[in-house]
């Protein structure tokens, strides 16, 4: 059991929280996504599973492994990294706001890597890693085989790459394991973050790829969003519902908000037992009005942004 898991459950388990084993009618749950897993963490019982041992295209989930890699590395946080031509998605064309030439600390690059899924500042830490993405690519993959992810394979550290592949098994265990590291837990949870970019002295604001996040009725410890047309729309959490941590994995959902409405349908299915009515998905991607406001684009030294009622 990893080391946080162990911790965090204990705790659990000392306050009562725990309720009994979950034995639900599988049938009653129907869900979009092609591939899907849930994992009553803990105990790691599989309670619903989806053709979890397909391997299919992962893409921005494999940031969660780029973080795991940088961590394990332990290069200084405050070191600067610029953007250069190599971070350029030439392959998918995808945007991002990081201009050729912008620096920020190897911290704000892993957090904006994982909270806004920002492609330029995953390819920007591999790059500064020792040996550079090529050998940054191999450490990805040893570490996965390291972690029992014997369906899985790296091709490069943003997710870009359709090689990048896996299965809902070796995702699930990539959660577990990427929830042992406090600031993997802490940046892929923030609703929103502000950078500073260097040289220009431009502020950013970045939101969370994952909806869910701002919603008060979700308590997310992990969350990991992804997206390319061969992996369809994908979300891996690490959640507490009906008291107990739960870890879902959702893979190639059609349609923009499918695997946010599939999210839902579990959350539900767990606290009740019962199929999720279609009418109930209007307030799934209603933000609570106690989240961070949506961080403005700005000009100059950092403002706060008010929120609006």
């Amino acid at each position: 059991m990893i080391r946080l898991f162990a911790l965090v459950f204990s705790a659990f388990a000392a306050s009562g929280a725990f309720a009994g084993p979950i034995e639900h009618d599988a049938a009653k749950l129907r869900l979009m996504s092609a591939n899907a897993l849930v994992i009553d963490a803990q105990d790691g019982h599989a309670i619903y599973s989806k053709a979890a041992d397909e391997v299919t295209p992962i893409a921005s989930l494999t940031k969660l492994m780029t973080a795991m890699v940088i961590m394990d590395a332990k290069q200084p946080p405050n070191d600067v990294l610029s953007v250069e031509l190599a971070d350029f998605d030439y392959l998918k064309g995808s945007h991002s706001r990081l201009r050729l030439g912008a620096a920020l600390t190897r911290d704000e690059m892993l957090r904006l890597a994982l909270m806004a899924s920002e492609n330029r500042a995953a390819s920007a830490l591999a790059r500064y890693y020792p040996g550079g993405t090529l050998a940054f690519v191999a450490a990805m993959n040893e570490k996965a085989q390291s972690l029992g992810m014997t369906n899985t394979h790296y091709d490069d550290p943003t997710g870009l790459s359709p090689k990048n592949v896996s299965t809902a098994n070796d995702l699930a265990r990539l959660v577990r394991a990427a929830a042992d590291y406090p600031l993997i837990r802490e940046y892929s949870t923030a609703p929103a973050h502000y950078v500073e970019v260097q040289p220009t002295g431009q502020t950013l604001g970045f939101n969370n790829s994952n909806a869910l996040i701002k919603n008060s009725a979700w308590d997310i410890q992990l969350q990991k969003t992804g997206y390319i047309r061969e992996a369809g729309r994908c979300v891996v959490m690490l959640a507490t519902i009906a008291s107990k941590p739960m870890v879902i994995v959702l893979l190639d959902s059609v349609g923009k908000f499918t695997r946010v409405a599939d999210a839902q349908r579990v959350k539900h299915w767990i606290e009740t037992g019962e199929s999720l009515p279609a009418t109930a998905f209007r307030a799934v991607l209603k933000p609570s009005p106690k989240a961070a406001a949506k961080p403005a684009r700005i000009q100059g030294k950092f403002v706060p942004v008010k929120a609006t009622r």
